[in-house]
């Protein structure tokens, strides 16, 4: 079994915890039974991923996250973090005011925390001390239920240790980081308590836990957060200067679900393909709207790209042999499943883009930009923008720059290319439901099933039955597709008034994704059986090498004649899910990667690369 296929069984959440989820959606309390904790399996620790914060994929967060691969920061990235610190107190120092710093926060953005140097000792003190206490407080941050995926708390952890890099953390807490990641100190964090936008709530959970305060999981087990550190031979954290800031101000919590999002969306993708493949075999249906001329004269690239893909995986099937039973035309959902899967492939791919660029760059509040002068640009250049430039001295080693106000915590395009890739893939989802159905119309398979096999037609994978689970299924998926009601709440004496919301939408794609691969299961019992149907039909047919292997592989789980195994009671519907979730696309397909945008995404190529 691959490390992708693991991480995809390793979303077969338990039924509590999926209660819990949509407890959280429907904003109702989840605290009636407690929720499994399901611990990460480190197949990976041995590796080490370096952050740079430029170049992270979205399949090394995948290895930090379920697999345990540990971080560390390169020279350059540890640099840049220590400059970017230097230069907040030199701010400091020469009076410039910084935003979260030495002025407040939120509604006390005007109040004056200290003035003059932060390494004075009256100052340090007082920083000290203010610090120690925030960061304590962050036990008793947040709204339950606890997240109860390791590897969601881990991939907030690894992004937010790849953008902190720009951010001005102070070693310790930069190291600290790392340790947590290192040394499998996973915080306890509470699922809930931030509007989709700067999730100061979770990441002040992870603050506590670095002053030894709240609760942690030590290599999955429940200890005390002081317990944790000390177990690790870890000290606790001292923060000081602006450490509350340089953690919290982050999107890294759904950021990191997002990455879990897109990786564990690829593998329902790939299957989707590919079951796509065992239906048209399946049906005995008519190539013609995947052939090159059709594509040509409508050339959408992620659309001609799926159906050659397609066209690929059936390379030898006697669908390209003349049959006079064959008709002209499918019905729709057979016809245009490239289509809509086409379209969710762009739509992924789009929202993989964006992932990138997320968690490779700053989303921090204050931005600090090293080396920026008022000569750069003529609006650097007024009295404005002058007061927030730091000139340079002893506490920056001489370095200047601009550390600036901003609304870059508001992670919307991310939140709008989630939601739109919910959308396309329900969409795509619809074209599944109901090509199902269609095999149970003898007008469009052509024959019926009882002059193939022996009595009724068997409950593994009769359309009929399929049908059925399936609409179930698309009723689920059909709600998750609703879009999240734009919100505009006016917190904190209407300083922060807009809300991005995007914990609720990455939870509700996730689910959407778990539901497509489960709509899935139903679509290769029903294409499999029917394949079956053919090969009754006629022995000598070939369906491709590619599709025959799946369903002799899948034949091996599930046998086709029912009573094969008298003494399993286990649900078909479970066994197909799993074989599903248990059998990349690769290990029966591999494709030559050409799909649109990668010759020039570096990125986006290793992003996938475990999924081919």
């Amino acid at each position: 079994m691959t490390r992708s296929a693991q991480s995809i069984v390793r979303r077969q959440r338990p039924w509590a915890a999926l209660c819990a989820t949509i407890a959280m959606l429907a904003g109702t309390s989840a605290a009636a039974a407690p929720v499994p904790y399901n611990a990460i399996t480190p197949s990976l620790a041995q590796k080490t991923i370096v952050l740079t914060g430029h170049d992270l994929t979205i399949e090394q967060v995948i290895e930090v996250a379920r697999f345990g691969a540990k971080v560390a920061l390169s020279p350059e990235a540890r640099q840049r973090s220590a400059d970017a610190y230097g230069l907040l107190l030199e701010a400091a120092a020469e009076g410039v005011p910084v935003y979260w710093f030495n002025r407040g926060s939120g509604a006390g953005r005007q109040k004056v925390i200290f003035a003059g140097d932060a390494l004075a000792p009256e100052n340090k003190a007082a920083l000290e001390e203010r610090q120690l206490a925030i960061f304590r407080r962050g036990a008793r941050a947040g709204v339950g239920p606890e997240i109860s995926d390791e590897e969601i708390v881990r991939a907030m952890l690894v992004i937010r240790a790849n953008t902190m890099t720009y951010e001005a953390a102070s070693p310790p807490l930069t190291q600290m980081l790392l340790d947590l990641l290192n040394d499998r100190i996973t915080p306890v964090v509470q699922s809930r308590g931030t509007v989709g936008e700067g999730d100061l709530g979770p990441l002040t959970n992870v603050a506590a836990i670095m002053v030894g305060a709240g609760e942690a999981y030590y290599n999955g087990e429940r200890v005390a957060a002081a317990a944790a550190l000390a177990r690790a031979g870890l000290k606790p954290l001292a923060p000081f200067a602006a450490d509350d800031s340089a953690l919290e101000s982050s999107n890294a919590y759904s950021t990191g679900q997002t990455a879990l999002l897109v990786n564990d969306a690829r593998y329902a993708l790939a299957w989707s393909d590919l079951i796509y493949a065992i239906d048209l075999n399946g049906m005995n249906s008519s190539l013609t709207p995947l052939s090159t001329p059709v594509q040509a004269n409508r050339p959408f690239k992620w659309l001609n790209w799926n159906a050659a893909r397609i066209l690929d995986m059936l390379r030898g099937s006697y669908l390209f042999d003349d049959d006079p039973s064959r008709i002209i035309q499918d019905p729709e959902s057979l016809r245009a499943s490239s289509i809509r899967t086409g379209s969710a492939w762009q739509s992924w791919a789009q929202l993989r883009d964006g992932l990138l660029l997320q968690i490779n760059s700053s989303d921090h509040n204050p931005a600090v930009r090293l080396g920026a002068s008022p000569s750069d640009s003529w609006e650097l250049d007024t009295p404005q923008m002058r007061q927030f430039y730091v000139k340079g001295g002893p506490r920056s080693h001489g370095l200047h720059g601009f550390i600036l106000s901003d609304a870059n915590w508001d992670p919307y395009p991310l939140a709008n290319d989630i939601e739109a890739f919910t959308i396309a893939l329900a969409n795509m989802d619809a074209a599944v439901a109901q090509r199902i159905n269609r095999f149970s119309n003898t007008f469009f398979t052509g024959i019926p099933p009882k002059e193939y096999v022996d009595g009724e037609p068997g409950r593994f994978g009769s359309a009929q039955g399929s049908g059925l689970a399936a609409s179930s299924l698309m009723q689920e998926i059909q709600g998750l597709a609703v879009p999240v009601a734009p919100e505009g709440n006016a917190l904190i004496q209407s300083v922060e008034d807009l809300q991005s919301q995007t914990r609720l939408k990455v939870t509700r794609a996730r689910l959407a994704t778990d539901d497509t691969i489960e709509l899935l299961s139903e679509d290769l019992l029903s294409g499999c059986y029917w394949l079956d149907m053919r090969k009754a039909q006629s022995p000598a047919r070939s369906f491709g090498p590619v599709t025959t292997a799946v369903w002799l592989a899948f034949r091996d789980t599930l046998p086709f004649k029912e009573g094969a195994d008298p003494n399993s009671t286990r649900p078909i519907h479970e066994l197909a899910a799993t074989f599903i979730r248990s059998h990349s696309v690769r290990s029966f397909y591999v494709s030559d990667g050409s799909e649109p945008g990668n010759g020039s995404d570096r990125n986006a190529q290793r992003s996938h690369a475990s999924d081919r």
